[in-house]
């Protein structure tokens, strides 16, 4: 149709300009060809750009969405690595936390151990005192059953004929004298059956000079008669100066050194009966004589 509209135009210039060769004009209409020829391979080239065009605009929509993909998911990527790095955080916070109490469980341990050491230093060295107080207390057994034995072969008939006991209670060696052989009721002079006893008794004791003898006087629970009132209010009184002729008679007689020897008396409450009979009382009323360890005064004491 263009091609046409040029042929003509072409023609209608020819009338107008006069008389045209007729290679001039063929001429023309080639150039008319080619010109077409040429609009056609630009449209088609058009085409193809638009073509082109179109398809880089899709290409660029794709991208533009991979792009926001690829945006968002950064973004993902972000956050997930902030909160990774704030667990990081925090488990590096947990894992200081769980060293500082490793080391001061560490510390504990170490401080338990070295308390284990002293407290096993110190069992052994109660262990080794408690070796050496048993063998010395075993020597002392041993020791008071000696004398215990030499007590008994020495008294023998004494014992025999009930004037007097020996006990020997956890090592503590004891005699005990009934006040029917020492003193008359109400009394604190001994009788002489009583002195005899006594006499024998203090023999054998001065045969231990490293015991200390310790006289107790010890009445029942009657109290005191009218008549003896005056001189003896009460049974401490009684208890006492019966445990101090006792004294008397061990050191003057006897000759016991007087600082091995000590009065006492606890009047009625120490029973060894009941004082509800004749028989407890006649128990209750006695001289106790304790043998305890004697200890001699420093050098250059009074």
């Amino acid at each position: 149709m263009k091609r046409v509209y040029l042929i003509s135009l072409l023609g209608l210039i020819l009338l107008l300009t006069g008389c045209v060769s007729k290679n001039t004009y063929q001429q023309k209409v080639n150039e008319a060809d080619l010109l077409t020829q040429d609009v056609g391979d630009l449209k088609a080239a058009n085409q193809t750009l638009r073509d082109e065009k179109t398809q880089l605009q899709d290409d660029l929509s794709a991208l533009n969405a991979r792009l926001v993909d690829v945006l968002k998911q950064n973004s993902k990527l972000q956050r997930d690595l902030l909160a990774a790095g704030a667990a990081q955080e925090r488990q590096e916070d947990n894992l200081t936390q769980r060293q500082q109490k490793i080391e001061a469980m560490r510390q504990q341990l170490d401080d338990m151990q070295q308390t284990n050491d002293s407290l096993l230093a110190t069992i052994q060295d109660l262990n080794r005192a408690l070796e050496k107080e048993k063998i010395a207390r075993e020597a002392r057994l041993a020791k008071v059953k000696n004398t215990y034995d030499q007590l008994v072969g020495a008294l023998e008939q004494e014992i025999k004929r009930g004037e007097l006991t020996i006990s020997n209670l956890e090592g503590q060696l004891s005699v005990n004298l009934l006040n029917q052989i020492l003193f008359d009721s109400g009394e604190t002079s001994i009788k002489p059956e009583g002195k005899k006893v006594l006499k024998s008794l203090g023999d054998v004791l001065n045969k231990f000079p490293d015991k200390a003898l310790q006289i107790e006087g010890h009445t029942d629970n009657v109290q005191i008669s009218s008549r003896l009132k005056e001189k003896y209010p009460t049974n401490w009184e009684l208890s006492t100066a019966r445990a101090t002729s006792v004294v008397h008679f061990l050191q003057d007689v006897v000759g016991l050194p007087g600082d091995r020897l000590v009065a006492s008396g606890y009047s009625q409450y120490r029973p060894v009966a009941d004082n509800e009979t004749p028989e407890g009382r006649a128990q209750n009323r006695r001289i106790q004589i304790l043998l305890v360890p004697y200890k001699e005064k420093p050098a250059g004491s009074e």
